[in-house]
């Protein structure tokens, strides 16, 4: 008698024989199930449709039985086990037999250590995945002689782990291929649905040799090391600052060092080990990427009476009501009307405001009594310096 959980008996038929099929309630989650007893002729073999019985023996597979219905390994059933029958005929003749799963079968893989990609931009990076397959026995004489006779499995979890290390090799085969091909982890998140593609393309030669075909690929995630993570969003940074990283690293210390004075001997230290170059050399970089990195914030002006700084936009300061616009203004030394600067003639009085001193030639300024090259006097309050 078999223990129920793994199969049970309905009845003896013959003295010694028993029959034998695989309980669904333990057959669920599992691909594949041996019989934990020979098999030997009288016994009756039950096969549903979902299922198939391989029978083993000597290292290798006899026949199997992919039909449903119930076989009794009697000369009566020649028709469909006379091959069996044969086989197991003669005194004390048995042989193993494995239940496996016809149906499609769930699985999940992942890498359990670290894959050393070669990429161009990082050099040897680590990756990590894992994603969930789809797959289903193909052919069971090649998939019992693989696993059972090659890799002695005995059990669906043996099946199940040697699948999921395959996969994982599989998928690495597949990077190696596109790294060849100039394909970088930066291209990694947005091309998975085209990965997951190439993999499907080359299963069939990595799992025909076991029996097994791959129907569908999903959830694929390759995961990078946090080190790399971070040179990607720095290197996000300077495509947007249009830096490089020395820039980009020399630009960070010195604002660091601006906004804690107290470590700015510290920061100083770090950019001349980090960078073997001076500070002289570091200054001028980090101006470049201290400009890059407020380019896209407002830009601001200082009030000239209070000193705050206030929008470049701003007419008034906010803080003490200063008027921005009469920096643009002047006032006519002839009239008093506010002009604007530059101005050749008043618009007000229409005196001229840019003189010329006849005796040396020299530019002399609106209101002036004398002549600031050669001190000529200047008389003549209509400003022509006549």
């Amino acid at each position: 008698m078999f223990r129920k959980k793994d199969a049970y008996s309905s009845g003896n038929s013959v003295i010694g024989a028993t029959t034998v099929e695989w309980a669904d309630e333990y057959k669920r989650e599992n691909i594949m199930w041996k019989v934990p007893r020979n098999i030997r002729m009288n016994d009756n073999i039950v096969v549903r449709e979902d299922e198939t019985a391989v029978f083993f023996r000597d290292g290798k597979v006899l026949a199997y039985i992919d039909r449903p219905g119930r076989y009794a390994l009697t000369s009566l059933n020649a028709p469909v086990v006379g091959e069996i029958v044969k086989l197991l005929s003669g005194v004390q003749q048995e042989a193993e037999v494995y239940y496996i799963q016809r149906r499609i079968m769930d699985g999940k893989f992942g890498s359990k250590e670290p894959y050393a990609f070669r990429d161009k931009d990082f050099g040897i990076v680590l990756l990590r995945l894992y994603g969930e397959i789809r797959y289903r026995v193909k052919d069971p004489s090649i998939f019992i002689n693989q696993f059972v006779g090659t890799f002695s499995a005995e059990t669906s979890d043996d099946i199940v782990s040697r699948i999921r290390d395959q996969m994982v090799i599989l998928v690495y085969n597949v990077l190696g291929k596109m790294s060849q091909q100039g394909f970088s982890v930066l291209d990694i998140p947005a091309n998975l649905m085209n990965i997951e593609t190439a993999i499907l393309a080359e299963a069939p030669t990595q799992f025909d040799q076991y029996g097994l075909e791959i129907n569908k690929i999903s959830g694929l995630n390759v995961s990078l090391p946090e080190e790399i993570q971070k040179a990607i969003e720095e290197r996000a940074s300077m495509q947007v600052l249009g830096v490089n990283y020395m820039q980009l690293q020399a630009g960070k210390a010195m604002v660091d060092a601006a906004n804690n004075p107290s470590g700015a001997a510290g920061a100083g230290a770090g950019i001349g080990v980090g960078m073997g170059a001076g500070l002289g050399m570091a200054y001028p970089m980090s101006q470049s990427i201290s400009q890059g990195m407020v380019q896209q914030q407002e830009q601001t002006k200082k009030c000239p009476k209070c000193g705050s700084l206030v929008p470049v936009s701003a007419k008034f300061c906010p803080s003490c009501g200063y008027d921005f616009s009469s920096e643009d203004m002047m006032t006519c030394p002839y009239c008093g009307a506010k002009i604007p600067k530059n101005s050749k003639f008043c618009p007000s009085c229409g005196k001229p405001l840019n003189l010329k001193c006849p005796k040396c030639g020299a530019d002399i300024p609106a209101g002036a009594k004398f002549c600031p090259n050669c001190g000529w006097k200047v008389e003549n309050t209509s400003g022509d310096g006549k």
